[in-house]
């Protein structure tokens, strides 16, 4: 889940003057950033954590590496083609992402302005509701529409189906990012506008929206990435797009070479969105003097306002949510005959791949950010940082390049699939740890280094108690990602090897409704277990 990573690395607003004071000591005391502060007997340790973070780094970021290769060696670069169909696939992969990242911006950014700045009734219900879309894949939804629009005569195909699915799936990231930049940023400027009478709707046009507009951006830049890497939802609506196109090149054209060029545009794309969202979140950092613990002041609306308010942020999650519950009420009278034993062997690899995907990128995860406390190595830092990208790159890019590098090596398809997972969900764990990590004052290192204690003894005795919050909760989104996760598992898994969403997308495609209906109930639930999680930090907004 690209954008629950977004939530964890937050919009960056900088911290109050005495946090910057405190978290400007590791240069004079922590041996983070001081060699002089490390006793001879550490030096080893600390060169033995360097080289596991290279070998992280390397993993990471082979395949990106092993796909560039490859399509520059053997006949060149100059043999790279599209194909017939490539120009639509690129043409309907960019208007997905320029069409579903505006229509997410206005959805989004509608929902955080009047959940954070405006008061109504259902107010503190209907924002955490707009965690909700999260709980849904989308090619659950797109399933369910396409059963429940059979029902009623309806033939649900096409573009404009797959753009108000994806709208519906990714809009929470534009939410999330933006109630953030609303709730912390431009409090004073606000209650001037309040004060010379201006309304809610002025305020938010001359005042709000101007300071927003960078996590918005970014916001939008991580519904593309979405789009970008999405399989199930548009092959079930039938629009060829980048993702849907890679896979059918390479598994039932067996063109590797056309593959390899699909995803070279792909990574294009997701390169440039990429690369907006960082400048963008460079951007949105700003700095806000608080006179203390006061009492929000929201513009409390009247008359149609209020009922237009509850309306349009009610009606978001209701679909997201409730469609698929109406079609597990149409289709349950047709769970008769199905074959219980073979759910619970699905049940079964599925919990059994996230947990090992979640442990895996917890450990990797805690290596990378204990490192960029400890080595004050600016290579090592951004090498880390670029490990974290993984969750940029469209799962089935992902998984080529991993064929191409596992191919001739023989590796297992369950290794390359872990690998793959550990590469595209290590930024979820990663950007949790990292803030942890920087909340934990320098002295505490301080304090245990000079009692003779090396980064292992610190990292057991000190920071591991104080980071089991963020070790859980990036567990638990890794772990619910993967059961999700569609492009990466459908393209990597052995042979007869299915999970619950690579059957869930099969039964759909065959139209076994009945057969669909558990598997997508227990992605569902597992869905809302990761909504739920991000419920805490909505109230930490709430509170400030």
């Amino acid at each position: 889940m690209p954008s629950l990573n977004a939530l964890w690395r937050g919009a960056h607003h900088s911290p109050p003057r005495a946090v910057t004071l405190v978290t400007s000591l590791p240069r004079r005391l922590c041996p983070a950033a001081s060699g002089k502060a490390l006793a001879r007997g550490q030096l080893p340790q600390r060169s033995l954590l360097s080289v596991g973070v290279l070998l992280v780094c390397a993993a990471a970021l082979a395949p990106v590496v092993g796909l560039t290769w490859f399509a520059l060696s053997g006949a060149g670069i100059e043999s790279l083609g599209l194909g017939e169909e490539g120009p639509l696939q690129v043409s309907n992969t960019l208007g997905l992402v320029v069409l579903v990242g505006a229509l997410a911006a206005g959805l989004g950014t509608g929902t955080g302005w009047l959940t954070a700045r405006c008061e109504f009734p259902g107010r503190r219900l209907l924002r955490v509701a707009q965690l909700l879309p999260l709980a849904t894949p989308s090619y659950l939804l797109a399933a369910t529409l396409i059963d429940l629009g059979s029902r009623f005569g309806y033939r649900i195909y096409g573009f404009s189906p797959t753009l108000a699915v994806m709208v519906l799936s990714t809009y929470s990231y534009v939410f999330l990012l933006s109630t953030e930049s609303f709730s912390v940023s431009g409090k004073r400027q606000l209650e001037a506008c309040r004060s010379l009478g201006v309304g809610p709707w002025g305020s938010f046009w001359r005042v709000a929206l101007p300071m927003a507009l960078p996590s918005i951006g970014a916001g939008v830049a991580l519904t593309g990435m979405e789009v970008v890497n999405e399989l199930g939802a548009v092959q079930l609506l039938g629009v060829p797009t980048l993702s849907s196109g890679i896979l059918m090149r390479w598994q039932q054209e067996g063109d590797p070479q056309a593959a390899v060029a699909l995803a070279l545009m792909a990574l294009v794309i997701v390169g440039l969105l990429v690369g907006a969202e960082r400048t963008l979140r460079r951007r949105s950092r700003c700095w806000t003097i608080s006179a203390g613990r006061e009492p929000e002041q929201r513009w409390t609306l009247q008359g149609h306002q209020r009922w237009l308010s509850q309306l349009f942020c009610l009606t978001p999650p209701l679909l997201s949510l409730g469609l698929p519950l109406v079609w597990a009420a149409f289709s349950w009278d047709q769970l008769q005959g199905e074959d219980s034993a073979e759910l619970l062997e699905l049940g079964l690899r599925s919990f059994g791949l996230a947990l090992v995907a979640a442990v895996l990128t917890v450990i990797v995860s805690l290596v990378l950010s204990i490192a960029k406390r400890w080595i004050p190595n600016a290579g090592i830092r951004r090498l880390s940082f670029a490990a974290g990208l993984g969750y940029a790159i469209p799962g089935t890019v992902l998984a080529l390049a991993l064929m191409l590098i596992g191919g001739p090596l023989a590796l297992a398809p369950l290794l390359l699939l872990a690998w793959g997972y550990v590469d595209r969900f290590l930024a979820v764990s990663k950007g949790g740890l990292d803030a942890a990590l920087e909340r934990i004052p320098p002295s505490v290192d301080e304090a245990a280094t000079s009692l003779g204690q090396g980064w292992g003894g610190v990292l057991q005795r000190i920071h591991l108690p104080l980071l089991r919050g963020p070790l859980l909760m990036g567990s638990l989104l890794v772990f619910v990602d993967t059961v999700k996760e569609l492009p990466l598992t459908f393209a990597l898994r052995p042979f007869d090897f299915d999970t619950l969403a690579v059957r869930v997308y099969q039964y759909a495609s065959d139209e076994r409704v009945g057969a669909a209906l558990i598997p997508a109930l227990l992605i569902l639930s597992l869905g809302l277990i990761a909504a739920a999680a991000l419920i805490p930090s909505l109230e930490r907004l709430e509170q400030r």
